[in-house]
């Protein structure tokens, strides 16, 4: 499925380090008293940092305007913006807008690419409703631009997770569900569903029937490996559970919340194997020899050593052969499936049991 594009150019970064460069040049406190405070953390060189595979092709998302956003059309009144870090989705009604998550990053290029819409399709541009994915700042934190009158629906638990937060960038929503809530503005819907916690205990399932699109957020990464310790979720085995869930719906296309492109069902298979792979591949590693470990950190009684460069070591058995089966099928394969293989063998200790050299002494 491509996009409709609705906006023209190449990505332009140049006026992001202009802007980035100028930031740099106003005076520091540190500056003005004459020098770094200590302590004060300094940037990397470039030449220092490391070196990654290339992102594959595939993996790309449609070039970005001078103002940094892509904004395309789905389907229908159905709408998506993307900074190829964070992605927002909108529906066009005759009575306004309803947006779907408000990510910082984007900002107020959210009301540029509403605006464009609407200005050519005649439609009302005020965003009448707000829908929050679930209470993560990175994902709604630019929702106080929308100012007060603004319908807000999230789960019950985002309203208590935001009400614990008292952040004003992200104002607390006025309309809450547990299970499901279908939302009918202007002639078109949107059906939301909460399947337990996942990524996060609210992160909700929020599907446009009419246009064959499924938004969940932080769950399935279309074209690249899942964000650093399995997308930072709280809860691993719903988070696995909830990719076949996503799968379950009768969506051509997904709205991932990440990167630069819309997803399509072939992304949620190859996301499925890549974790199935990196499951099984720990369960083995598992069977790792513990002696040099104990041998080399126990007559010290470094026991925190121990479980270190075990549990380090595991992982790094676990993600090697990972690593080089997705290089160039996932973009970022060799930068965060260590971190993922990590997660996936805390994860089976503490939720099933796998617990090695560590488990009941005989």
């Amino acid at each position: 499925m491509t996009p409709e594009l609705l906006t023209t150019g190449t990505a332009n970064r140049r006026s992001f380090l202009r802007t980035a460069t100028a930031a740099l040049a106003v005076p520091t406190a540190a500056a003005l008293v004459g020098g770094a405070l200590p302590g004060t953390a300094h940037a990397a060189e470039s030449a220092d940092l490391p070196d990654f595979a290339p992102v594959p092709a595939a993996a790309a998302g449609p070039a970005l305007n001078a103002q940094g956003y892509f904004v395309g059309r789905i389907k229908g009144n159905l709408y998506w913006v993307t900074d190829a870090y964070y992605q927002a989705m909108f529906l066009s009604t005759r009575d306004g807008v309803v947006l779907v998550d408000a990510p910082p990053t984007i900002g107020h290029n959210l009301l540029r690419a509403i605006a464009e819409v609407t200005q050519a399709n005649g439609r009302p541009s005020k965003v009448t409703h707000l829908i929050y994915t679930h209470s993560h700042a990175d994902h709604i934190g630019a929702a106080g631009l929308f100012g007060r009158r603004v319908v807000r629906i999230a789960h019950s638990e985002t309203r208590r997770l935001l009400l614990l937060d008292a952040d004003p960038n992200r104002p607390v929503p006025t309309v809450t569900f547990d299970d499901r809530f279908d939302l009918h503005v202007g002639g078109e819907r949107l059906e939301l569903a909460h399947h337990g916690p996942n990524h996060s205990p609210d992160n909700i399932f929020v599907h446009a029937p009419d246009h064959a699109t499924l938004m969940v957020v932080d769950v399935l990464y279309p074209g690249w490996v899942p964000f650093r310790n399995l997308a930072v979720s709280q809860d691993i085995p719903a988070w696995v559970k909830a990719q076949d869930i996503a799968m379950s719906y009768p969506w051509t296309t997904l709205v991932g919340g990440h990167l630069g492109r819309l997803g399509v069902r072939a992304d949620g298979d190859v996301q499925r194997e890549y974790v199935a792979d990196l499951t099984a591949g720990v369960k083995a590693a598992m069977s790792l020899d513990p002696t040099p470990y104990f041998q080399k950190y126990g007559p010290a009684g470094n026991s925190w050593a121990v479980f270190k460069t075990y549990l380090d070591a595991v992982a790094r058995q676990a993600a090697d052969p990972v690593i080089a089966k997705y290089t160039g099928v996932l973009a970022a394969a060799d930068v965060f499936t260590l971190d993922n293989a990590a997660t996936m063998l805390e994860s089976l200790r503490i939720d099933s049991g796998l617990l090695g050299p560590f488990s009941t002494r005989p």
